[in-house]
């Protein structure tokens, strides 16, 4: 071979550097990938929430199964907790929280329950939801010494909670309307409390608020079974309290 002998010409960057049929197809593969790994994601995501919702509410028909009665059937027991609901700017009971107040007073006057605790939202002074239940009560006549108010009922189970932690309740009937009857009987029961529960239906009257209720108190359901998980103390727990112990002294 000569030193003058022509080399081969070398093939032109560019022709190097473009993509072949199979690096074409790499980005449409890796699109098909993300997307079956995401379809994978979003299925199992919706079978776990599916297992929760329906595990939930299983579980909370399960522990209240047996405890709910008609006002006129369920068992005497020394406590009522009436769970808190909305109050109206000027201080008076919602519809929902009045038909619940009533519950409590036809058992007070009837001699089923010898005092009532009244449970509901006072985290801000300008929203009281139990001293608006204490008066409506007392202003019915059931004994003012005989209503006792829990400030700190922010939700189902911290009214329960409390009803056993702060003022040793041992036996009630929890007082609401019958879409969250159970939830309430079985957190109560999960608590410790010999709790049985009666449910309002008046306030179906108010049909719109009350589908609203019915949907989201199926959502609700899961949150409960998570604090009983959980075991989460309730968001004031406080020294123990003996409002309920004078009310059935007297």
């Amino acid at each position: 071979m000569t030193s003058d002998q022509e080399q081969p010409e070398s093939a032109p960057e560019d022709a190097a550097a473009e993509p072949g049929p199979a690096d074409a197809r790499t980005p449409a593969r890796g699109r098909r990938r993300w997307w079956r790994v995401t379809r994978r994601v979003v299925l199992l995501s919706v079978l776990a929430a599916l297992l929760a919702l329906v595990g939930s509410i299983g579980w909370v028909r399960w522990q209240a199964s047996g405890h709910v009665y008609a006002i006129d059937d369920v068992p005497e027991a020394p406590v009522a907790l009436v769970l808190g609901a909305q109050v109206h700017d000027n201080g008076s009971p919602s519809g929902f929280l009045e038909a619940r107040l009533d519950i409590a007073r036809r058992l007070y006057e009837t001699g089923k329950v010898r005092a009532v605790l009244v449970s509901g939202d006072h985290g801000r002074w300008t929203y009281d939801e139990p001293d608006a239940m204490r008066q409506w009560l007392i202003e019915r006549g059931v004994p003012d010494r005989k209503v006792v108010a829990d400030h700190a009922g922010f939700d189902t189970y911290d009214s329960c909670q409390r009803a056993v932690r702060v003022f040793g309740v041992r036996q009630l009937i929890v007082i609401t309307q019958s879409y969250h009857i159970d939830r309430a009987v079985a957190l109560c029961r999960d608590a410790g409390i010999e709790a049985t529960g009666v449910g309002d239906d008046t306030a179906r009257r108010f049909g719109t608020f009350w589908t609203k209720a019915v949907v989201r108190e199926q959502g609700a359901c899961v949150k409960a079974m998570l604090d009983v998980v959980t075991g989460r103390d309730p968001v004031f727990l406080g020294r123990h309290e003996t409002g309920v112990e004078d009310a059935l002294r007297d």
